[in-house]
């Protein structure tokens, strides 16, 4: 594999071959080429493919002396690989990935996309129409005809004004979904009037990050729980005690998608239905990266959901770069949609997007987040979407990632803020929050 980065000086004139002609299509290797560009246009180019040998047709016919980028576009599409600017003087070349697109391609997706509609009506028939096809593609209804459905519930622990206890559920015959289920300590919710219809319930698809076992990710749901919210969590496909049953290679496929789409779908109906202590009116998806994805799909495909937060994940040009997020085609629904129409189909509900300077959602003020306004205005109701933007901060669910959640989610269900303390939760060990692999 040929991954090297070139230091040139700017060059003002490209080399000529004289062996150049019509009958040999003016070919030339294509490293020669890309060593020209350099020097012409003053930059270094980064490789994540291969280029020895590689040879391209009408090579200098591609170049634009105006636009470095046009002439890059020009090339790379013919070998199906794309460019990306790291910076005013370094840009890398990596093959084609069908999830990611530049940020100006994001924002005439949403141009265009906002053309489909001008008022609530024209934009409800819109959000039908990405339903239906949306769950469709999924082939979610087929997979969940499909599924056992048989739970196993561990003992309950006790902790600090909360209690945690796993849940595993057998979706698919020899596949569980494995989670844990983290709850307030009704005695401390017991005179208040607030929770006297039950406790929110929040669903928290998991990210990329070293598995749901982490210390943050107990800190959220832990901390949610004591102030007055039933959280549940759970594995991605192939990882934690999944990936004891199917490998670590499924997550790669497209049935990560659709099971873990699955987990969320089937957590939400079996809390709703056999736990008495829920408030169906208040509902919540949060989860981040991977896990704002899956926010996203679940608040689109179930209706029940009253409160949607991805973290660190909404963009109009990248819909998540792992098959579990984007295995099936779900942005062809509707003839081409992306990530913030599909989370606009919670309007008029709350919903809380957070972003920073350090990923994919660096964009989120200036291109994602104006066009959930417009949106949410149809229904005269912009105050509920909001964007926490933290622009010197990078992909993570830090502190101050998960101080927005707790507030956003104090507003909207009401939960106690005196009870907002990280250092009440107590870290379990990963053993301790396995069901059937420990």
């Amino acid at each position: 594999m040929k991954r090297l980065l070139f230091t040139l000086t700017l060059g003002s004139a490209f080399a000529t071959t004289p062996a150049q002609t019509f009958e040999n299509q003016f070919k030339r290797p294509v490293s020669d080429v890309m060593t020209d560009i350099s020097r012409r246009f003053g930059v270094k180019f980064k490789y994540n493919v291969d280029t020895a040998g590689v040879v391209l047709p009408h090579a200098d016919f591609r170049v634009r002396p105006y636009s470095l980028e046009m002439t890059l576009d020009n090339i790379c599409k013919y070998f199906n690989w794309n460019w990306w600017k790291q910076s005013d003087k370094l840009y890398k070349i990596k093959p084609y990935e069908y999830p990611r697109r530049h940020t100006e391609e994001g924002k005439m997706m949403l141009d265009y996309l906002s053309t489909l509609y001008h008022n609530k009506t024209e934009w409800e028939a819109r959000r039908d129409i990405l339903r239906r096809e949306v769950r469709q593609r999924l082939e979610l209804d087929a997979f969940l005809d499909s599924c056992v459905l048989t739970p196993l519930l561990s003992k309950v622990r006790q902790h600090d004004g909360y209690t945690t206890q796993n849940i595993c559920i057998e979706l698919t015959p020899g596949q569980h979904l494995f989670g844990t289920i983290y709850a307030p300590d009704k005695k401390a919710f017991r005179k208040n009037k607030q929770f006297q219809k039950g406790f929110p319930l929040i669903v928290c698809p998991d990210g990329h990050w070293p598995f749901r076992y982490r210390k943050d990710e107990q800190q959220r749901l832990g901390t949610l729980a004591r102030m007055g919210a039933v959280c549940v969590d759970f594995d991605l496909y192939g990882w934690g005690e999944s990936e004891k049953e199917v490998g670590a290679e499924a997550h790669h496929t497209s049935r990560a998608h659709v099971y873990q789409a699955a987990c969320g779908y089937v957590l939400l109906d079996y809390l709703l239905k056999n736990r008495k202590d829920i408030d169906p009116a208040r509902v919540g998806v949060c989860g981040g990266s991977g896990g704002g994805t899956h926010t996203v799909l679940l608040s689109l495909l179930d209706d029940r959901v009253t409160a949607s937060a991805p973290v660190v994940h909404l963009a109009s040009h990248f819909d998540g770069g792992c098959p579990c997020e984007s295995g099936k085609p779900v942005q062809l629904a509707g003839g081409g949609t992306c990530e913030p129409e599909l989370a606009a189909v919670m309007a008029p509900k709350p919903m809380l997007i957070v972003s920073d300077g350090g990923d994919w959602t660096a964009s989120v003020p200036e291109i994602e987040f104006p066009y959930l306004q417009r949106i949410y205005g149809f229904y005269d109701a912009q105050g509920q979407v909001r964007n926490v933007h933290l622009p010197k901060e990078r992909h993570d669910f830090g502190p101050n990632k998960r101080k927005a959640v707790y507030d956003f989610f104090i507003d909207v269900f009401g939960l106690d803020r005196s009870k907002l303390d990280e250092d009440k939760i107590t870290i379990e060990p990963d053993d301790t929050l396995k069901s059937l692999y420990k």
